[in-house]
């Protein structure tokens, strides 16, 4: 709104669940439930994007201590914050692809520049740091589409988009399935985590009028119906190539103790065009035209996932409340 954005309608609409109600954010209940532990958001810019939606949620009851500086050298991309009266951490810690990836471009890094995936390799850029959180909010999306060479045991296995006459093409549901299936089998590998794994399904971009380096914007003002939108085509394949992984995740973490939970907010995102910053993300003396129809004006849409994760969470220490309980009489 600083920025020019004239309109306010997106910050009054909220989703509304089948068949029950979502609560309101209650800052001060999330706050007791997470005292003493550790959460993580792991991902690009659009899990930071709920961190960032967090931590103003929060800020009605207190405000925290920023201690990147502690953590990272790159406090821009790994931030930690501390809530003293809590004894509360929250992170995020940056990987777009969750595996470990290098630019393969030779000119260098850029928006459309190509990269090199191991996608039998954890990101250590978070799996190094990962093992004494309590609570891990797992996502991933955009950066799949780019150009992409895929390795797997260090040899190339495929490419996306990558228009290479002597590798195979794949499509970007291979490196997505496989980064993911990766991600899983790192946490449940590791010897002392025993957090609640979240995955937070695809956010979807809704760039119209054009492609996003192409003109493309997003000025629509109000959400769509479920009669004029349906989840389909890349952003359901996207979504369900998620979900397979996360329940066979499911499965094997029962064996160890590990719960792996689906935050699924791809439907209720898709309906909400109006809830970006198209061109309001910037001044506009900057020399950026590019718009911004992949991440979230806050307050707006972005508030809703946090609404899940507490019920979430709490339907989670229910759960694990009742098992003790029945533990204790048998």
């Amino acid at each position: 709104m600083k920025l020019g954005r004239p309109d306010t309608e997106f910050m009054k609409w909220r989703w509304r669940p089948d068949e029950c109600e979502l609560p309101l954010f209650n800052a001060k209940r999330f706050l007791e439930l997470v005292r003493g532990k550790k959460m993580a958001f792991v991902g690009d810019s659009v899990g930071r994007n709920q961190m960032q939606s967090l931590l103003c949620l929060l800020a009605s009851v207190t405000h925290p201590e920023d201690i990147s500086h502690r953590y990272a050298v790159d406090t821009k991309y790994f931030k930690r914050w501390f809530f003293a009266d809590y004894r509360f951490t929250l992170a995020t810690l940056w990987s777009p692809f969750l595996v470990k990836s290098r630019d393969a471009d030779p000119n260098g890094h850029s928006l459309n520049s190509m990269m090199s995936l191991h996608l039998d390799q954890a990101d250590e850029a978070w799996a190094s740091e990962i093992e004494n959180f309590d609570y891990v909010i797992i996502s991933g999306g955009q950066w799949f589409f780019r150009p992409l060479i895929y390795y797997m045991n260090g040899q190339i296995v495929g490419c996306h988009n990558c228009h290479m006459d002597n590798i195979t093409a794949v499509t970007n549901y291979f490196g997505y399935r496989m980064a993911f299936r990766t991600a899983f089998k790192t946490l449940q590998s590791l010897k002392n985590y025993k957090g609640i794994t979240f995955l937070r399904t695809f956010s979807p971009s809704h760039f119209e009028n054009g492609p996003w380096n192409e003109g493309g914007n997003c000025i629509r003002t109000m959400p769509f119906t479920t009669e004029e939108m349906k989840l389909a085509g890349y952003e359901l394949e996207t979504y369900l190539t998620q979900v397979e992984e996360l329940r066979k995740a499911q499965e094997k973490g029962r064996k160890r103790g590990l719960k792996f939970e689906l935050l699924a907010t791809t439907e209720a995102m898709l309906l909400r065009p109006d809830g970006h910053p198209n061109q309001y993300g910037r001044s506009p003396h900057s020399n950026e035209t590019v718009a911004d129809c992949v991440h979230w004006c806050l307050p707006g849409p972005i508030d809703t996932w946090n609404e899940f994760l507490l019920y979430m969470m709490r339907r989670e220490a229910w759960r694990s409340f009742n098992e003790s309980l029945q533990r204790n009489i048998t």
